[in-house]
């Protein structure tokens, strides 16, 4: 039987959103936050006047105990802020920023549409939480046919999903909206299935322009209309930096929310990319309305962090916190959005000379920090082993006959140098009949 915190939060949901309680997993439906330790220091900073026993940290003067080693490294911090155990939820103080942060980047959205965002490990994270909650052995999860190989670890390997890859584009390039809805159709009235949309897009750097974003909302509406149930995970781990106009601006998320009972969108994103701090490992989970149904959600969510790391880094939650705070904030954003701009305008400049034409074709690209090139002739693995070992340039080999370029860690005076090694490799290779064999190192590529 279920633990009765978790029966209490699925009592709520199958009050407000039966359809969702249907879209979890067994291990969702067992998820709650404890009321024990937690609850009970939390009880103890309010009461305890005199002695405070219940705190699992050192502390020295009324504050966590510290290293002056450590300390003098973080002038700008005290030990509090560096130091301390966060919430499993994140720092309250964080989480109200951060839903700021969405409300303004994303003004279709209103502050009561969504619920507050819980703090994660970093998207990759966000999605093993959302993983553990929605998906039980031989759930269907959809993901593009150009993905982040993790997805296979995280929904495949952890949960047993059955991963069904939808064509990322069309034969006239852009994303191809009827092949989505083709793969989608597959699922049966009264199924369930879970849809991963990670845009701008890892490994292609696409995002849809708001007529295909318009257009993959409505398809799953309308299949939500006929019965079927999807859980749809936005993964906007790029979000923001889009560099065409007709991209689209808003995360499919603020176009999914209250679209229809039977479609159930999750927002993924976090300061990991779009603030330019990797390390920090400080990624959000948002979950739409109504605020009693949210809630009920982010306990949940709670509970599967509290369960598998705790909590996520408070030095590092602190170090963002006070950044956003900065009167600069947003002015050093958009500089480091107009660098990478130049980066992936140096790009599209060389790759539209024609002789790079003759080895390879570039899938679309339009955000993000990468693009993908389909080879001409050469198999992928064979040519970055080339590329590495004789020209000392290193790209990922994506697929059978496709290589990534991350043009985020080039700088623009680096691109075009590059690009004609790349050709010059090709070249070489091309005249060795073995480096044609498209079989070869094909098992690097297997799921």
């Amino acid at each position: 039987m279920a633990h009765p915190l978790a029966s209490e939060l699925n009592g709520v949901i199958q009050k407000d959103a039966p359809e969702l309680y249907s879209m979890l997993s067994s291990l969702g439906r067992e998820f709650y936050f404890p009321k024990g330790i937690l609850t009970q220091t939390a009880e103890a900073r309010q009461k305890a006047k005199k002695f405070n026993a219940t705190i699992g940290i050192a502390r020295e003067k009324g504050e966590p105990m510290s290293l002056p080693a450590v300390m003098d490294l973080l002038p700008n911090f005290s030990s509090q802020e560096a130091l301390n155990y966060a919430p499993s939820f994140g720092a309250l103080e964080l989480r109200q920023a951060w839903k700021k942060e969405l409300l303004e980047k994303n003004p279709s959205l209103t502050a009561d549409s969504i619920g507050s965002p819980v703090v994660t490990c970093g998207i990759t994270h966000g999605l093993s939480v959302s993983a553990d909650l929605f998906v039980d052995a031989g759930d269907v999860v959809f993901v593009p046919d150009q993905l982040w190989e993790n997805y296979n670890m995280g929904f495949g390997l952890r949960r047993g999903a059955r991963m069904v890859r939808y064509p990322l584009f069309s034969a006239a390039g852009g994303f191809d909206t009827d092949g989505f809805a083709a793969a989608l159709r597959a699922v049966k009235p009264g199924e369930k299935a879970l849809v991963l949309l990670n845009f701008p897009n890892n490994p292609t750097g696409y995002t849809p322009t708001e007529t295909e974003a318009e257009a993959i909302a409505k398809t799953l509406a309308e299949l939500a209309q006929s019965g079927r149930r999807f859980v749809v995970l936005c993964d906007d781990a790029y979000f923001g930096l889009a560099y065409e106009p007709a991209v689209a601006k808003e995360s499919l998320f603020t176009k999914l929310i209250n679209r229809h009972p039977n479609l159930y969108p999750v927002k993924l994103d976090g300061a990991t990319k779009e603030d330019f701090v990797w390390g920090f490992r400080v990624g959000f989970m948002t979950f739409p309305g109504p605020a009693i149904v949210a809630e009920a959600m982010e306990k949940k969510a709670a509970g599967a962090v509290r369960g598998a790391i705790s909590n996520v880094s408070q030095l590092s939650q602190s170090v963002l916190l006070k950044a956003m705070a900065s009167p600069t904030y947003k002015q050093d954003k958009r500089r480091k959005f107009d660098l990478m701009k130049g980066r992936y305008d140096a790009v599209k400049a060389v790759l539209s000379k024609p002789e790079y034409a003759e080895v390879w074709t570039p899938y679309p690209f339009n955000s993000g920090y990468f693009f993908c090139m389909k080879l001409k002739g050469l198999n992928a693995e064979t040519y970055r082993l080339y590329l590495l070992e004789k020209h000392g340039v290193g790209v990922i080999a994506t697929a059978p006959t496709d290589v990534r370029v991350a043009f985020s860690c080039l700088e623009a005076g680096e691109v075009e140098p590059m690009f004609s090694l790349m050709r010059q490799a090709a070249l070489e290779l091309r005249k060795d009949p073995a480096a044609s064999d498209l079989k070869k190192h094909a098992d690097a590529f297997q799921d």
